[in-house]
Formats: structure tokens, sequence, C-alpha cells
């Protein structure tokens, strides 16, 4: 066992539990989801008697305004917010809790580590699709959206990690992912690259991803896996073996799981079409090409 027991003292404890209580409630009920946000975030900023001047109509800055505006997620945009295929009933709640987490690692708070792997693990019961026992969460950690993410019990996403839920995103039990790991569950066509795929990205059971790797969209890494540091698996990873590299290629079987895993020689089969996610456009929607470029090939 590599890690120990550590524990607040008892006072620290009643006022992180009380916190926490608190702020689950008020999602958990019928107030509007902003002004919780904006409450709790105006708090932990220290930014109460401001807050209230300005809210009694007294004089603040330009500067000042901005600020305080800014606590409340309705007057915020995220770079979600302008993906054409986003679920807009959905997103309207998921937007308002991914600024509380976002603001919430902005604050001196986001380092007491025990205050803050529980506020965030309460914030994952709101904003994920589903969210396991006893999963940890470190700081900066960033979705697409939040609300197509599904986590198992006892996960560990460690620091600066990207989980990219814009198609879906499915992660098992005990899964590990080591800090500036990505995720990704979309890809962008080689020619048009206005033009999204969405799909099920999948990390089963068990697995490992190291530092700084990344997995492209539609992948499947299978159970017990590893992903080495550095390695970006476009391909899946079957279950029980170590890839690596970038394309990442499996190179080994787990000692002791030879019996029952797949043949080194069967591995890196690219199956991400089996998981692409099909989407539909309003008819009235109007596409924003934000490029401008003439996509008509030269040779054609």
């Amino acid at each position: 066992m590599t890690k120990r027991h550590v524990s607040l003292p008892p006072l620290a404890e009643e006022g992180l539990r009380a916190f926490i209580d608190e702020v689950d409630e008020r999602l958990s009920g019928d107030e509007d989801t902003c002004d919780v946000v904006t409450d709790v975030l105006v708090d932990l900023h220290g930014d109460r008697d401001a807050y209230e001047r300005w809210q009694s109509g007294e004089d603040v800055s330009p500067a000042e305004r901005v600020r305080l505006q800014g606590y409340d997620p309705c007057n915020t945009t995220l770079e979600s917010e302008y993906y054409a295929e986003k679920d807009e009933e959905r997103f309207k709640r998921s937007k308002h809790l991914q600024w509380l987490w976002r603001q919430f690692d902005a604050t001196p708070m986001a380092d007491n580590v025990e205050f803050a792997l529980r506020f965030r693990r309460m914030l994952a019961d709101h904003l994920f699709e589903s969210c396991g026992e006893n999963c940890r969460f470190f700081k900066g950690i960033s979705f697409t959206y939040g609300h197509n993410i599904e986590i198992g019990d006892n996960a560990v996403v460690h620091d600066d990690v990207h989980l990219d839920d814009r198609g879906k995103l499915t992660i098992g039990d005990r899964v590990s992912i080591s800090d500036d790991s990505h995720i990704y569950s979309h890809d962008h066509d080689v020619v048009d690259q206005t033009h999204v795929d969405n799909y099920h990205t999948i990390i089963e059971d068990d697995v490992r991803l190291t530092y700084d790797s990344m997995v492209r969209a539609g992948v499947r890494v299978g159970e017990n896996a590893i992903l080495a540091a550095k390695s970006i698996a476009g391909s899946d990873v079957p279950a029980h073996h170590i890839a690596a590299g970038t394309p990442a290629k499996s190179i080994a079987i787990k000692d002791g799981w030879e019996s029952v895993a797949d043949p080194l020689e069967d591995a890196n089969v690219d199956r991400r079409e089996e998981r692409r996610l099909d989407y539909d456009l309003p008819e009235d929607f109007r596409p924003f090409d934000e490029f401008q470029r003439n996509l008509t090939p030269p040779d054609r």
C-alpha cells in the first residue's frame, strides 16, 4: 500500500462537511442553478461585500463590475457553447456546473486536497451522466460538456487532464488517468476541419493512462491495459496489453496475464468506426465557418 490515511482537524472537517452538504442540497433542489453557482463563487472568492454593494446600486468600476458579473455563469460563454450539435437542454445546466468546477479551481481552496477532492466529487454527481463511489478528481481537469461522461467506482483523474465528451466517454472502475493526459471523443476531417465526427470512447476497468498520453476518439482501451507516457492510442488497446509509442502499438502483455490476453500479433486493430455516433442539426441551423477557406482540392 503506497498511501496513508490523512484527516483534517475536527473543526475543519465540520466546516467542510457543512459547506459541501449545503451546496449539494441546493443543487439538488428547485433553486435556479445560476443563482446557486453565483452565491457559492462570490463567497469562495471572498467578494460578498463588494457584490452586495454592487447589487444595491452603488457605483463600481468597470473592471470590478466585470469581475462581479463573472460569478454568474449566465454571463459567461464556454468554447463548447459554440458547438453546433450540442444538446441545448442538457447544456443549460451542465454549463453552469462546469463553470462552478472551473472557477472553484481558481480559488486557494482548490489546493486543499482533502476539501477539493470531496467538493469535486460532489459536483461530479450533478455534472456527469453518472459517477461511481470514491472517485478522486484533482486540479485543472477540463471537459467539453460533462453530461456525456460516465465514470465507475474508485477512478482517479490527476492534474490538468482533458476529458472530451463532445461524443460520449465511458471510464470504468479503478481507472487511473495521469497528469496532462487527453481523452477525445470527437475528431476533425483531414480536408474540411469544420466537419466533426463524434464517437464513443471507452476506457475499461483497471486501465492506466500514464503521463501526457492521449487516446483518440472512438478508441477502446481494454481492461487492465497500460498506455505508456507520451503515447497516442489511435487504435484499440487489447485487455492486459502495454501499448507505447506514437502511434501506440502493443509491445508486451502484462506478466501473469498471458493466458487471458489476446496475442500481440492480433493487436493494433482500428475499430473506431464501430463507435461513431450520428447526430442531427436543426433544420434552421445556420453554420458559421470560422476559417473561410476554399476546400476544393486542386486535383479534382
